[in-house]
């Protein structure tokens, strides 16, 4: 393909940026820079009453910080702009205007008491539920006396009759509809401002965008929308639409059974490079012949073609997600992922302010979480004060016990420092010198230190604790 390819993802700023929009995003930026192309950000905006203050900011951030950065759009610009398409209702009303001059779209004056009542006699007739296009019959006096009065209007699309639409979609295949199956959509609001559909299809064209990449739901509208390309003369892009993402009862994913937002996610300790790399598997594979499942971002760019986009849905596999996100923490450098913990570990009310030992505490845990947020709950051992029931005291007063301490007190204070390798050795010279071994060696150790009767390794528990801490401890129970 050529560098002339140029792809958008078309978020409305309503709040949260839905995991279904971040793995469109990541489609058409995979799909644009394979191809060498553009990857241009739009907001559309139109729907005023949806609109969330700091929307657009947030979903700026969170594309940049996930490595998707757009080539035009908001803050970037470019030379097809505006890119909020509240700024450019003159743009659709010139269209409009152009598309009613032709012959290709009428004016409708129904109230919104006469539409819905409309659609309860089709229920009733068992019909579909569409606008009759009764509007279509009204003669131009009889349109200019009602907008004279000056009569609430909006302009509809004039689908053209008993005729067939065909179109190849990348993924699915070749798809028709009857057009006599389409309704006549609302194309200009009352309120002046675009629906979807007229606003798309102008701004695709203008913005030169070769291939639109969006969810399933949207395949619908491909029929009226060819209608309004034919209708302007313009060359229809290719498309391409992907599958829904499920949850694991294979329903829709939504909030309903749980997060849905890629802020949820983020704030929970999912890492954004983990994150970009789930999202990627979900209905797209690399290929038979790779079979591997951790990517970079570069990686994803030079394999991801469109054609290895899969049509049937995708499950949204929490499980795997917590797997995949467990692999970036165990090859992340342990100083910055102690830096990027320190939050979760505020949150907690766990002190970090001691780095030696709270690097020791990273190092300790960090093959052991899924994500950034269980950090605090592996670390507690390691920072909690030792506090022993009484049943415990009881197991630490057997003369077997009190042996086992005593001589790990004498060996501990004879080390330099206590490294993750050099206290099972300690442990391995008891055994031998007291022929102590089992249970009974090990529990009175993991009871003095942690006063838990599971957890990590002794040597792991002891490393962390420091050699300080570790005598410490085993003195408290002198």
């Amino acid at each position: 393909m050529t560098n002339d390819i140029r792809v958008r993802f078309a978020p409305s700023p309503t709040g949260y940026l839905h995991l279904g929009s971040l793995r469109t995003a990541l489609f058409n930026y995979l799909f644009a820079k394979h191809n060498n192309g553009k990857f241009i950000l739009r907001i559309e905006d139109t729907d005023q009453s949806r609109k969330v203050e700091g929307a657009v900011e947030n979903l700026i951030n969170i594309l940049n910080d996930m490595g998707l950065k757009y080539d035009e759009g908001p803050i970037a610009g470019g030379e097809y702009g505006p890119y909020f398409q509240s700024e450019r209702l003159d743009i659709y009303k010139k269209y409009c205007d152009e598309l009613l001059a032709n012959g290709y779209a009428y004016y409708a004056f129904e109230t919104a008491q006469e539409l819905d009542e409309m659609r309860k006699i089709q229920q009733m007739q068992g019909k579909q539920t569409m606008y009759n296009r009764r509007a279509r019959n009204l003669t131009e006096n009889e349109i200019n006396e009602k907008i004279a009065s000056g009569v609430p209007y909006v302009i509809r699309l004039k689908v053209p009759l008993n005729e067939e639409i065909k179109f190849n979609d990348l993924i699915r295949g070749n798809v028709k509809i009857e057009t006599n199956m389409i309704d006549d959509q609302v194309l200009l609001k009352s309120d002046g401002f675009p629906t979807y559909h007229l606003a798309n299809v102008i701004d695709d064209h203008l913005m030169k965008i070769t291939h639109i990449i969006r969810g399933e739901e949207w395949l619908t509208s491909v029929p009226k929308h060819i209608i309004l390309y034919n209708a302007f003369g313009w060359q229809v892009p290719d498309m391409a639409h992907v599958p829904l993402i499920l949850n694991p009862d294979k329903s829709k994913l939504s909030k309903r059974q749980g997060d849905v937002a890629t802020e949820d996610y983020l704030k929970k300790g999912y890492l954004k490079e983990a994150l970009v790399n789930f999202m990627a598997l979900l209905g797209w594979n690399p290929g038979e012949g790779e079979k591997r499942e951790i990517f970079s971002l570069k990686e994803l760019v030079n394999l991801f073609t469109i054609e290895k986009v899969n049509s049937a849905g995708a499950v949204f596999n929490t499980e795997k997600l917590n797997w995949m996100n467990a692999e970036y923490i165990k090859q992340m450098d342990t100083a910055k992922l102690a830096e990027i913990v320190i939050p979760y570990m505020n949150t907690a009310g766990i002190d970090t302010s001691d780095k030696d030992k709270y690097n020791r505490v990273i190092f300790a845990i960090k093959n052991y979480i899924n994500t950034l947020q269980e950090a605090p709950e592996h670390s507690e051992i390691y920072y909690s004060n030792v506090n022993l029931s009484e049943e415990q005291k009881d197991i630490l007063k057997s003369e077997t016990s009190k042996q086992v301490l005593n001589l790990l007190n004498i060996k501990t204070a004879a080390l330099f420092e206590i490294t993750a390798d050099n206290f099972k050795p300690v442990l391995n010279e008891i055994q031998k010198e007291t022929g102590i071994k089992g249970k009974n060696l090990f529990m009175p150790i993991r009871l003095a230190l942690t006063s838990k009767e599971h957890g990590p390794e002794l040597g792991t528990i002891a490393y962390v604790l420091g050699k300080e801490e570790v005598l410490n401890r085993l003195n408290i129970l002198n």
